[in-house]
């Protein structure tokens, strides 16, 4: 069996991608895929890794915490794991300054609940100017200055969260995105997480689509998709290019998000970074990008 870890990360997909996977489980179960319920394992698995101590997993353990997860006795070929605080907890997300610094050797503990079975990471990536600002809200109790201490900010490369990762379980093909892009390419990440078929046609595998479009321009784009199937994967990044244009409110696609004392140089500079960032990590072996 391959297992699929959606990693997030935090304050980019919002549990989208795991309830549009669940609506079609009994679907992808047709193609050998199993996608069991995030309740099932977020706890189970963070509970099994505590008590191994970064030990590896006997077989009884591994087939313990299987049979705990899966519901049928067979053995599928591929499952799909999905949470965002696989690397971290959100509090620990930003600490001594650096992004998910001990995300790696998290991702190795669970890993290790599984040494039968092979891994493969997939996670969605956000300009550090919006993202910053959507971690800090998700903080409890703690002041700006607490939660950005020690923060150069000129340092945070999500370029260094991947190596870490690689450098923690290597050879682990790492898949990512840019969450600004996911609403143009968002059935291929459904594609990639999931591994399915092109016979397979997810349900609602539009929905992150309908919170941009207008009900009028959602229900167009269905029509003219209907009416003009697109016979590759560019042409219906056109297609939906062009409604997001056309029926896709500003305030709906802007990601604005403020933090005090961040002037437009800042955001500039930060946005500068992560566009450079994004483009060393399509030079790392190991790792794709997904792009329109």
């Amino acid at each position: 069996m391959r297992i699929a870890y959606h990693l997030g990360v935090h304050c980019t997909d919002e549990e989208r991608l795991i309830r549009c996977l669940l609506k079609n489980r009994a679907l992808l179960a047709g193609d050998g895929i199993a996608v069991p319920s995030p309740t099932r394992y977020r706890r189970l698995l963070r509970d099994t890794a505590v008590q191994l101590k970064g030990r590896t997993a006997s077989a009884e353990t591994e087939a313990m915490v299987l049979e705990q997860i899966l519901d049928d006795e067979e053995m599928p070929e591929r499952m799909v794991l999905s949470w965002e605080s696989f690397l971290s907890f959100p509090q620990w997300a930003l600490r001594g300054g650096q992004l998910y610094s001990f995300g790696g050797e998290r991702i190795r503990a669970f890993t290790r609940v599984f040494p039968g079975h092979a891994a493969e990471f997939h996670l969605g990536l956000r300009n550090i100017a919006t993202f910053l600002p959507a971690l800090f809200a998700l903080q409890k109790g703690r002041t700006r200055e607490e939660f950005l201490a020690g923060t150069d900010l000129a340092t945070l490369h999500w370029s260094e969260v991947i190596a870490q990762i690689q450098e923690q379980n290597p050879g682990v093909p790492v898949t990512v995105w840019c969450d600004e892009d996911t609403p143009l390419i968002w059935p291929e990440v459904l594609r990639e997480v999931s591994g399915h078929s092109d016979a397979v046609v997810l349900e609602d595998a539009e929905d992150l689509l309908s919170g941009l479009l207008t009900p009028d321009g959602l229900g167009r784009m269905h029509d003219y998709l209907a009416s003009h199937p697109p016979g590759t994967v560019a042409q219906r990044r056109r297609i939906v290019g062009a409604f997001l244009t056309k029926f896709a409110p500003p305030a709906r696609m802007e990601m604005r998000f403020e933090m005090p004392d961040w002037t437009e140089e800042t955001v500039a500079g930060l946005s500068a970074a992560y566009d450079a960032d994004v483009a060393r990590i399509r030079a790392m072996p190991g790792v794709r990008v997904l792009s329109p």
